[in-house]
Formats: C-alpha cells, structure tokens, sequence
C-alpha cells in the first residue's frame, strides 16, 4: 500500500537566513517536506512542476515581489494556500493580497513560530479539503455524463 508524501512546504525568502529559521523550525515540529528558495524564480520554476500545499513568501524581494510570486503560484497550484510573511507592514498591500491572489494569511516579521505553524497546518488541512472536494466534483461530473449517456441510450431504444 503505496503511503501519501508528506504535505509539501515552499519558503521564498531573499534573505537566507528566514528560510534556514523556519525550515530548522518546522523540521522540528513536523514531518512536511520544507523547500526553501532566496531567488522567486526557482520557486516558480519548482511550483510549475511539483505539487505544494503551502506557499510561504516575502514580500520585499529583488526581481519579483512577494504578490508577484503568489500569483503565479495561484496560476500553477490553484488550491495551494498562500501566506504572505513580511516585514513591510503596509494595509494597502495586505488588502491587494488578499483580493488579487486569495491570500490564506498575511503575517508580519517577526513572527511567532507556533502561529505561523498553526497557520500552517490550517493552511494543509484547507489545501487536503479542497483537492478532496475537486476530485468528488469530477466522480460526479463522470457519473453525470454517464447517466446522460444511458438516458439518450434508452430514448433512443424506446422511440
């Protein structure tokens, strides 16, 4: 019996230093699979081709802002949460993250290593339920379809 991975963690980060503290820290407490990235555009290359449940980013970075990074990993990975971990505490950019990327949680620098690992492990438990509630959609979109067949079957039989 094959065993599921563990839920798939991603850090962006330009300093190195935040993604070595909360790897250390969630290798501690869980058993997720923690992938850290100082450069945006090696997480987006990695988002394109690897299932994630959760994207963790700063905003302030070179290259590629945090909102950037996060829509693009809405585009690849469309029920991964997104989290935005930053130290530019500015309302007008927690606003336009939560409406143009469906931020899951928006957290400032420095944070508090149990609520960011409960909002992480909320953020699992979301992205678990979503993929979940897509793929029960899809069995009854098949069986729909099935049955519309079999019905146009029998009208057909019976005119």
């Amino acid at each position: 019996m094959a065993s599921n991975p563990p839920p798939a963690v991603v850090i962006v980060d330009d300093e190195e230093m935040v993604i070595t503290s909360v790897r250390a820290f969630l290798r501690l407490e869980t058993e997720y699979a923690i992938h850290g990235f100082t450069l945006p555009g090696e997480a987006v290359k990695f988002l394109e081709t690897n299932p994630v449940d959760v994207v963790v980013s700063d905003y302030l970075m070179p290259k590629m802002n945090g909102l950037e990074l996060l829509a693009k990993s809405k585009q690849f990975q469309p029920e991964a949460a997104r989290v935005l971990l930053t130290g530019h505490a500015d309302k007008q950019s927690a606003i336009r993250a939560i409406n143009d990327v469906g931020l899951y949680q928006y957290l400032e620098k420095p944070w508090d290593n149990q609520q960011l690992l409960l909002v992480i492990q909320s953020a699992i438990e979301r992205t678990t339920l979503l993929r979940s509630l897509r793929e029960k959609i899809s069995a009854l979109d098949t069986a729909h379809s099935n049955l519309k067949d079999i019905q146009a079957k029998l009208l057909r039989a019976f005119l």
